[in-house]
Parts: structure tokens; C-alpha cells; sequence
């Protein structure tokens, strides 16, 4: 596959729009997956099911996500990504011993968006308010584009979008965007 963005450390092309999942989503899920956009992404989060629930609904996603085309990426270590089947890792880990996989990393400030320099992508959130953060101000678009000036990686905007911030967010330098709820349809 060709690259889309310049500073991607990978061979692939990375998408534009990813859904987060979420305990939250309930079978929504199911739903979501469905309208995703087949060059789109997933992040499986899934925090806190038990060990055994969580890998067997994420092998559940893994083939919804193969037949459909989405990258697939575990929030959890690269270690486990790779033992589980994932196309990458999303967290606050290193490159070492991730090899080619694709890492992804969440950044809620400056400080955060430096030890994500390894990532292949980040997630830079909330830029709205969200149900994710509740009582957490966004970052807004001044903040997004301050953040997004200092990335050296594709930046997708997370935290309270939905396609009509995306297309507001587009002219801000934002590579793509991410969401629980406002891909998920209820």
C-alpha cells in the first residue's frame, strides 16, 4: 500500500476516521462497525472486561474488521497486539520491540504530544467536550492548532466529534477523526 502521509513510519496507508470503542456502546457496537467506511479504523479498548470477555470480543471485532477492510488497532501493549492479531498497539509505549507495527498514542496537552513522538499517529483529545471527559474543557480549535503546529505525525482529533466538527476541523490540519459516540448510532 502507498503512503498517505509523509512522516508515517509505516508502509501502509493509515486511516482518516476511527471509532474508539467502548463498554458504553453496548450492541451498538455491531451497528457502528457496520457504517464505518471500509478504509477506517478501530481502536479496541475495552478496559474493563475481564482478560477472557475482552480478548473473546475483540476476536469478535477482528473478523468484522477483516471482512470489512478496517485497521485494527488493541489499546494495550504491542506484546499483546501482536499475540492477539492486531494491526497495531494504542498507548503510551515505546517502539521497542514493535517492529513495523503501527503505534498510536493519546496526547490531551504539549507534554504528552513529545513522549508520543514514536507514535505513527496520535490521538489528540478533547478537543470538544465530551461524555468520555465529563467536566473536562476541550481544547477547542485554537488549542487543537497549537497542538497540531508541534506534531510530527498525523494528528486525528478525538474527544466530541462527529463528521460535521471533522469537516470544521479539516482546515485546521487534522488528518483524520475519532469517535465513540458520534459514530455510533443509536
Amino acid at each position: 500500500m502507498r503512503r498517505r502521509h509523509p512522516r508515517s513510519r509505516t508502509s501502509c496507508t493509515l486511516p482518516h476516521v476511527w471509532l474508539m470503542t467502548d463498554e458504553r456502546q453496548g450492541d451498538a457496537l455491531w451497528d457502528a462497525l457496520a457504517a464505518m467506511p471500509r478504509d477506517g479504523g478501530v481502536v479496541f479498548r475495552h478496559y474493563r472486561l475481564p482478560p477472557a470477555e475482552r480478548r473473546a470480543l475483540f476476536d469478535r471485532v477482528r473478523r468484522i474488521a477483516r471482512r470489512r477492510g478496517l485497521m485494527l488497532l488493541l489499546a494495550g501493549p504491542p506484546a499483546l497486539a501482536r499475540a492477539w492479531g492486531a494491526d497495531g498497539a494504542h498507548g503510551r509505549f515505546s517502539r521497542n520491540g514493535a517492529g513495523t507495527m503501527i503505534l498510536s498514542a493519546p496526547a490531551h496537552d504539549a507534554a504528552e504530544l513529545r513522549r508520543a513522538r514514536h507514535a505513527d499517529l496520535v490521538f489528540v483529545s478533547p478537543v470538544f467536550s465530551t461524555r468520555s471527559h465529563p467536566g473536562a474543557r476541550g481544547l477547542g480549535l485554537a488549542g487543537f492548532r497549537t497542538l497540531r503546529a508541534r506534531a510530527t505525525m498525523p494528528v486525528i482529533a478525538l474527544g466530541g466529534m462527529n463528521a460535521r466538527h471533522a469537516r470544521r476541523l479539516r482546515i485546521s490540519g487534522a488528518y483524520g477523526w475519532a469517535a465513540i459516540d458520534g459514530l455510533t448510532p443509536r
